[in-house]
Parts: structure tokens; C-alpha cells; sequence
């Protein structure tokens, strides 16, 4: 009878096993959106993220706004409906500013320097920031798409820092290998590029193949 009971509770302790580990969250990537030029970039990582089923957690900048309507055209609302979650940027009580929160990654794209500034010394005076600190503390992987030219020194100095802090710095410079053919292409390879720093992969890019014949 002691045989049958220690059975019957090996039994439920695999089943309980079974159970707990079947249990999985959805791969999810926190995206910061800055009012920098070049908003087409989050609008291409948005799309492809939702393309592949990956669940996006969104904050935008009160110039990312500004920024977004200038260049792309389109209405913040759209830009938002891409992403699965979307936070105000002064949202600090939202889920992604604890470090309780799991997710797999946040891109900052663009990135301006202001919020590159911002992160390097842990100022979270908004949700973006705040994010980005968490990220850092909790060791996550963070990266920042920063754009600005020329740079100076200290640009240099604060990518410098996050670098040596963790933080991937992915400034969206063109492959002109591709041979690309539009403003497309030279997005989506930069998006592709992005995608396989995180490990999500994706065949929407022409790659490197060896010297054309």
C-alpha cells in the first residue's frame, strides 16, 4: 500500500511538472519610439515584429509623434495600432518600467541623443528611459538605433559608456552590396539586421553571398 502511494505521488509530482513547465509566455520585445529622423525604421520593425507573431510592447516620444507625421504621414494611432501593447511615454507605473516585467529585448529606434544621454546616466524622466534602465539593471538586451551625423565627442563618449554597460549600439548605416534599388531596401535590411541581433530570424533581406559574378 506504501508502494502504491509513493507511486500515485510521483505520479502527481510529474504531472504537476508537466503542467508548470507547458506553461510558456509569448516572445515579446519592448520598442522605444524618440522624435530622431528616421521613424520609417520602427514602422518596418513594428510590421515585420507583428508578421512574425512577436508580441510588442510600444512607447512613443512626444516628438516621435511630431517626427512620425512629418515623415511617414501617418497618424500616431496607426503608427500604435502595429504594436500588440502601447504605453504613454509618461506612463512610469506601466508594466514595462519594473524589472518584473520579462521580455526578451528593447530597441530604442531611432534613437535620439537626448534619450542616448538620458540612458547613459539613468535619468528615467520617461517611460523610455526608465525602460531602457530597467533593461540594463535586469541584464536584457538593450539596443539603441541611434541616429545623428556628425558625431561628437560626446555622442561618442555616451555610446561608448552604454557599450561597456551592455547596450547594443546599431547606428542603421546602408549595405550598398545589395545593390539596393529604393529607400525599401535599404530600410529592410537594416530591420533584417536588427532582427538577427535578437536572434528572430527573418528572410525578407538580401544577404551577404560572396563577390557577384
Amino acid at each position: 500500500m506504501y508502494a502504491e502511494r509513493r507511486k500515485t505521488i510521483n505520479l502527481q509530482n510529474v504531472q504537476r511538472h508537466y503542467c508548470q513547465s507547458s506553461i510558456t509566455r509569448p516572445k515579446r520585445i519592448v520598442v522605444g519610439v524618440t522624435g530622431a529622423t528616421g521613424t520609417i525604421l520602427a514602422v518596418r520593425l513594428l510590421e515585420k515584429l507583428r508578421q512574425l507573431n512577436i508580441e510588442t510592447h510600444l512607447v512613443m516620444s512626444k516628438w516621435a509623434s511630431v517626427t512620425n507625421k512629418c515623415e511617414t504621414g501617418l497618424q500616431d494611432q496607426q503608427l500604435r495600432d502595429l504594436a500588440t501593447f502601447n504605453y504613454a511615454a509618461r506612463d512610469l507605473a506601466a508594466p514595462i518600467s519594473s524589472g518584473s516585467f520579462l521580455h526578451d529585448g528593447m530597441i530604442i529606434v531611432p534613437c535620439s541623443m537626448k534619450t542616448l544621454a538620458a540612458v547613459r546616466i539613468g535619468l528615467s524622466e520617461d517611460l523610455i528611459s526608465r525602460a531602457a534602465d530597467v533593461s540594463l539593471k535586469e541584464g536584457r538586451k538593450l539596443m539603441m538605433v541611434v541616429r545623428e551625423t556628425p558625431l561628437s565627442v560626446i555622442h561618442l563618449d555616451n555610446m561608448l559608456a552604454l557599450a561597456r554597460a551592455g547596450a547594443v549600439i546599431f547606428p542603421p548605416v546602408p549595405a550598398f552590396y545589395t545593390r539596393p534599388t529604393g529607400l525599401d531596401d535599404l530600410v529592410d535590411q537594416s530591420i533584417g539586421r536588427i532582427l538577427d541581433s535578437f536572434g528572430i530570424h527573418t528572410d525578407g533581406f538580401e544577404r551577404w553571398n560572396g563577390l557577384r559574378k
